[in-house]
């Protein structure tokens, strides 16, 4: 024998929502309430899911032309193109930085490059926080005429600014390129 049990809203003894269905949306307790699934159980989805889990929002990834370096002189980096900026927080142009809207931990990775080795003893990546190293790497691979590096920084989403550095010591002066500046919240 099957039973069924219609309704449209199930309560508890106090009147408090368990579950509610109106025009195809099925709403399981209220504002407030502690949802939890057991140890053991499984969630199957086989539609579309929203809401769950972080977006990793702000996400920016820019990269730039050749910019003359001077021997042994950290250099802020010229950027002058902008492949992704989510949340419209980098300031592509004037200042050339990021400023994330989103107070939280983020990963960074800039990635440079020389147009040739030639005479480059030592080039060197920095991400500056608020005009000051925050995290850097140092080594150019000779082979690839490049170097990248990631950094976790933290961000208190309203004032605190990222930007891409690197020096070089070659003896003289070098062209250095961005070929990639990125970044984008990992959480708190």
């Amino acid at each position: 024998m099957t039973s069924i049990l219609k309704a449209d809203e199930i309560q508890d003894s106090s009147g408090n929502l368990i579950i509610k269905e109106v025009a195809n949306a099925i709403t399981i307790g209220a504002s407030g309430d502690t949802i939890t699934i057991p140890a053991g159980a499984t969630i199957t989805n086989s539609g579309t899911a929203t809401g769950f889990g972080e977006e990793n929002k702000p996400i920016f990834k820019v990269s730039g032309g050749n910019l003359s370096l001077s021997h042994n002189t950290w250099t802020k980096l010229s950027i002058s193109s902008e492949a992704i900026d989510t949340g419209g927080c980098f300031d592509l142009g004037v200042n050339n930085r990021f400023t994330p809207n989103v107070a939280g931990k983020y990963l960074f990775i800039l990635n440079i490059l020389a147009p040739t080795s030639t005479n480059a003893d030592y080039i060197g990546a920095s991400i500056y926080k608020n005009g000051s190293g925050a995290a850097g790497s140092n080594g150019l691979n000779r082979d690839y005429n490049s170097t990248a590096f990631p950094a976790i920084l933290e961000a208190n989403g309203s004032s605190d600014y990222f930007e891409a550095y690197a020096e070089q010591e070659s003896g003289g002066s070098m062209n250095i390129k961005v070929a990639s500046f990125s970044g984008f919240y990992i959480g708190n």
